[in-house]
């Protein structure tokens, strides 16, 4: 029996060693010889808002409410939320955050303030968060400007549009296919699930954006180089720094977040910079042609500087969160037998013995519950992306100052027991014959946000990531390595942008005949 496992590049190793979970909620402390020339900053924050902010816990000097935090926020939050009620306030360092935990709330935030709350708070580790680069982002601009409604339109219409996303659905069947191919003749041994949806995944959309696969299944060995240096990129930006929690600090980068987050954005746009190059050489020589979404890109006369930010966050939203969602929903099923089989029975009965394709998704209901159960359940974003105030205004009848941090926990709004029955269940019974979805109408299931920055690649989502669960449902049996219990799988979580299984699903595969 061999196992499958991803070679970490040395900058992973790292990352894994500098960004312990929880480290940096303590690392404030050995700063006290700095962090007094703040505390008359802090004071003046906080005596001068006279209006009344949502209660919460009281604040540490200095400190705020960092300590409290722990290593997974978002269940802190939730249980705060018991306490202090569905909106409530933190200071976390001199930064003041809002936290909404409901429905209600959510209705708020995201629909009767969105112009107000639309922008967005922007870590000081995040390339883009630079006034000279911020015009480039579509995920992570501050204002919905021009410059950043030109950007969603261009992703709308040749990305996410029904049109663009019916023309895509072979590329996503043959990467699904390459994807079983390898799984097949790995039949019999341990294989790390998140490793391989995540190449699957990524290839389905450099396929669409490129014209390229970066990542390569081979026989023995998912070769992911750029696996490591994703999953290491988005491990700084999401890892608690100092610089947010007291911007007087954010020129200093004293983590060095900033930094290290810059030199693995141009380690990882060097990957296709050359093929940039390439094409607009070709371009030069024949400017009508169009057969992906770079060449569109060029097409528009965006600029390298452009591109090589679009494309970052379109690969690391677009591919991280989706194997997100695919790893949890089949540790859900390998724990939970029963549904399992109904999932097995639908496949077999609606598709028989084809491949899974897209066309079939619209006569698969029980494996579409699944994964909207998935999703309550396991939010990609358990706080969504964090919102910043434009200005004051009233939520649920307090003040919401200007520049307040403002966050929504969709991770305590799908396991709200006052919402749903059973809350901590794997139930996907409870989507049949229902109206709810997460298109951003029912506030109380929305993982891919709401309003105006709800989520552009949610067409492409709802497509990828069924298509690519049924297909390993459809053609394999799983079982887990030296027989153990699937009652006994570690389903605790590892905090951070994306809320991944904080150990790897580890599966053993066998063709089903």
């Amino acid at each position: 029996m061999y196992y499958i496992a991803l070679q970490k590049p040395a900058a992973f190793v790292m990352a894994e060693s500098t960004f312990t979970e929880g480290t940096y909620f303590f690392f404030p402390i050995l700063l006290f010889p700095l962090l007094f020339l703040i505390l008359k900053q802090f004071k003046s924050s906080f005596l001068s808002n006279t209006s009344p902010l949502p209660p919460g816990p009281n604040p540490w000097p200095i400190l705020g409410n960092i300590l409290h935090m722990g290593k997974r926020p978002h269940i802190t939050l939730a249980k705060f939320a018991q306490s202090y009620g569905p909106l409530m306030s933190l200071r976390l360092g001199n930064q003041l955050s809002i936290v909404g935990s409901s429905p209600a709330a959510a209705v708020e935030i995201l629909k009767t303030c969105d112009r107000i709350l639309s922008a967005l708070y922007v870590p000081h580790a995040v390339p883009a968060k630079s006034p000279e680069l911020n015009h480039l982002s579509l995920g992570w601009a501050v204002e919905c400007n021009d410059a950043w409604k030109y950007l969603r339109t261009i992703c709308r219409n040749e990305l996410f549009s029904a049109r663009a996303i019916e023309s895509q659905a072979c590329l996503r069947e043959e990467k699904v296919m390459e994807k079983v191919k390898f799984l097949s003749e790995m039949e019999g041994k341990v294989v790390n699930i998140g490793e391989v949806i995540f190449a699957t995944l990524f290839n389905m959309l450099s396929n669409v954006l490129i014209s390229k696969d970066f990542i390569s299944l081979e026989k023995g060995s998912v070769d992911g180089g750029i696996e490591g240096l994703v999953r290491t990129y988005i491990e700084v930006l999401s890892a608690p720094n100092l610089a947010d929690f007291y911007p007087i600090f954010a020129t200093l980068d004293l983590q060095g977040l900033n930094k290290r987050a810059k030199e693995l954005f141009g380690r990882i746009c060097s990957i296709w910079e050359p093929i940039i190059e390439e094409r607009r050489g070709l371009k030069r020589g024949d400017s009508s042609g169009q057969k992906d979404f770079l060449d569109a890109l060029i097409n528009n006369a965006f600029t390298n500087d452009q591109i090589n930010h679009l494309l970052l966050e379109l690969f690391t939203a677009g591919t991280d969160t989706s194997t997100s969602t695919i790893e949890w929903a089949m540790a859900e099923l390998i724990k939970n037998s029963e549904s399992m089989e109904k999932v097995r029975e639908e496949l077999t009965r609606e598709i028989k013995q084809e491949s899974p394709k897209e066309s079939h998704l619209p006569q698969l209901p029980y494996l579409q519950a699944c994964v909207k159960e998935t999703l309550r359940l396991h939010p990609p974003a358990p706080f969504l992306l964090p919102h910043c105030s434009l200005d004051s205004c009233k939520v649920m009848n307090y003040t919401i100052p200007k520049t307040a941090q403002v966050l929504v926990n969709v991770w305590a709004i799908g396991r709200d027991p006052v919402i749903w029955e059973e809350p901590l269940k794997f139930k996907p019974e409870r989507f049949l014959n229902s109206t709810l979805d997460f298109k951003g109408n029912d506030f109380e299931f929305i993982p891919f946000s709401a309003g105006r920055r709800i989520c552009p690649g949610l067409p492409m989502a709802t497509k990828q990531v069924p298509l690519a669960l049924a297909s390993l449902i459809h053609h394999f049996e799983w079982t887990l390595p030296h027989g153990n219990d699937p009652n006994e799988l570690d389903m605790n979580e590892k905090f951070g942008v994306t809320l991944h299984k904080e150990q790897p699903l580890l599966l053993i595969p066998k063709v089903k005949k």
